[in-house]
């Protein structure tokens, strides 16, 4: 482990952590040493959430083993919610007009296409690339249309899929490009591009959180693994990045942790967070 731009930091009073890649295995295993270093967090009176380009109910499944109890933030912060998952304490849609825009940017470099409102997840083919794959992550499944025509209503999140990920980098510049201020564009995984609401990004989350909670985002530390991280990285008085980062993101971070198949979250929570250590120059 390394530390990488280093500042001094005042005392933790919070972790967010993102999930995929990172709170979880590639096989979206969260181990028993991830869950042990949240208990430790509780125990210390550390606050912890998680955030993620996940849906609410994509979520699910990790409230009860992490006992959360401060909201989550869904679709990369567009929708933050209690983790009764029916107390929506915010939430951002695309302005109107934005997502039939996005949609035809994204189509335009041959990319599929999912659409989420707050409530449903929308695909146009079931058996497109990596919707298998999400609806087993997520632990539900999409509702199939022919046209997303009469749901962009109140959308709070866009994704881009391809396997091509050369087109998903020049996609999401050309995405940002058409939806200027109207939107936040970042690759939330090399294969997929979310595009929300532009406040709702994971810098937003932090910023939210120190105001929900009167916690100074000084005082909030952010650990990801993607370039959509790098954004709650800036925001948060200490950052880490895992070991399967990329260069960029982990020149982004404070510190560089292991990997998220070699522990990568307990180690970082017990070694940068819980020991009080700060980064060094």
């Amino acid at each position: 482990m390394a530390a990488k731009n280093g500042h001094a930091t005042q005392a933790i009073r919070m972790v967010i952590a993102d999930v995929d890649g990172m709170l979880v295995t590639q096989e979206k295993i969260l181990t028993k040493r991830a869950a042990d270093a949240v208990l430790r967090l509780h125990q210390a009176g550390i606050e912890f959430s998680i955030t993620s380009g996940r849906p609410p109910r994509g979520m699910a499944m990790l409230i009860d083993p992490l006992k959360l109890t401060q909201p989550l933030a869904a679709f990369n912060g567009g929708v933050l919610i209690e983790p009764d998952l029916s107390t929506v304490v915010d939430q951002k849609f695309l302005p109107a007009g934005v997502p039939e825009t996005v949609i035809e940017v994204i189509e335009n470099h041959g990319l599929d296409v999912w659409v989420y409102t707050d409530t449903g997840w929308f695909v146009r083919d079931a058996n497109a690339a990596h919707v298998a794959r999400e609806q087993w992550t997520v632990k539900f499944p999409p509702a199939v249309v022919k046209t997303f025509a009469g749901l962009l209503g109140r959308v709070a999140k866009i994704v881009g899929i391809s396997d091509d990920l050369d087109r998903v980098a020049k996609c999401e510049k050309d995405v940002q490009q058409a939806g200027g201020t109207h939107i936040s564009a970042a690759r939330s995984q090399p294969y997929y591009l979310d595009v929300t609401h532009p406040q709702a990004n994971k810098g937003g989350v932090v910023l939210a959180m120190s105001k929900l909670l009167k916690i100074p985002a000084e005082e909030i530390a952010t650990i990801g693994d993607m370039p959509n991280d790098v954004l709650m990285f800036e925001k948060s008085g200490l950052s880490i990045a895992m070991g399967n980062a990329s260069s960029e993101v982990q020149a982004s971070a404070s510190y560089v942790t292991s990997t998220s198949e070699e522990e990568g979250f307990a180690n970082a929570i017990e070694k940068f967070v819980l020991s009080g250590r700060s980064a060094k120059a």
